[in-house]
């Protein structure tokens, strides 16, 4: 039985040398769907190109963390940002936030909102949501984004998953079946396995190989793997301190066997839009609304 894979090229916008690797791995390689980061410096840049290359899937890669700014001021999102205005660098913080209370679901509608808004207005479809660093497995993230997801008509949510050990694998399941739940009761749809999280940074040929392998042998019709493809000696990656082994990713993604690894796992390459049953929204077809809810 043939199954389908998408493999999804996150953090598109963050620098141009990410935008050229996505579109890279996508047209020579196996990569079917990317995910807009609305906050990423290269964001215009990564916008043409989505709009030269229609046979690319786009998503919108939503940000509460990360060393990019926030599109709304510090007024207007405070329990998201520090004094000077910026996000907290890990999820940590915002799981910190959370359990504390600390964390405005209106800041979180008002700037993620505005985000999922700016990567619709490029003018491509927008088949999927997806979050920087997972953070929408968090319960108050995940509300504000299967809200925003319904009401915006973009029918596919990611669901991360983790089968590490410890501390951190256990909290990634636990809050992935809550996060199932949620978008299960909204009506929205996601891949019905997933891998990337474990594997963020360090997904070279040998990884992606046994990966495929690993989610093959789990038997699910449909699955996500998420990756970080970039270009050797981006200067411009050099303010991420994520360890991150971007260039070997590309050339995993490029790589003619990985392509053949994909179908001798039995998956047939596609993207988000295969996922939606007969009758579900279009995606991201619903126009922006300005702040007193009409359309613009």
């Amino acid at each position: 039985m043939t199954r389908l894979l998408v493999v999804t090229a996150d953090d598109l916008g963050l620098t141009a040398g990410v935008n050229r690797a996505v579109r890279r791995a996508h047209l020579e390689g196996v990569v079917t769907a990317t995910s807009l980061l609305a906050v990423g410096r290269a964001f215009d840049d990564a916008a043409a190109m989505l709009r030269a290359t229609p046979t690319l899937e786009a998503g919108a890669h939503l940000a509460v963390v990360g060393e990019d700014p926030p599109l709304l001021t510090a007024r207007e999102v405070p329990t998201l940002v520090d004094r000077r205005g910026a996000f907290p660098l890990s999820y940590r913080t915002v799981v910190a936030r959370g359990l504390a209370g600390r964390i405005d679901p209106d800041d979180l509608r008002r700037e993620l909102g505005a985000q999922l808004d700016r990567v619709l207005g490029v003018g491509v479809p927008v088949t999927h949501v997806d979050t920087h660093q997972h953070t929408h497995l968090w319960p108050a993230v995940a509300a504000v984004v299967t809200e925003l997801a319904l009401a915006r008509d973009v029918p596919v949510v990611r669901l991360p998953r983790s089968r590490a050990h410890g501390v951190v694998g256990l909290g990634v399941r636990t809050l992935t079946e809550v996060t199932a739940r949620r978008l299960r009761r909204a009506g929205l749809t996601s891949t019905e396995d997933y891998a990337g999280l474990d594997e963020a940074g360090a997904l070279d040929a040998a990884r992606f190989t046994a990966t495929v392998r690993s989610l093959a042998a789990r038997g699910r019709p449909s699955a996500e793997l998420n990756a970080h493809p970039g270009e050797a000696g981006d200067g411009e990656l050099g303010r991420f301190a994520w360890g991150y082994r971007w260039a070997d990713e590309l050339a995993a993604l490029v790589d003619p066997a990985t392509r053949s690894a994909v179908a001798a796992a039995g998956y047939e390459l596609g993207g988000f839009t295969a996922l939606a049953p007969p009758g579900a929204p279009g995606t991201g077809t619903a126009r922006a609304t300005t702040d007193e809810g009409t359309p613009s």
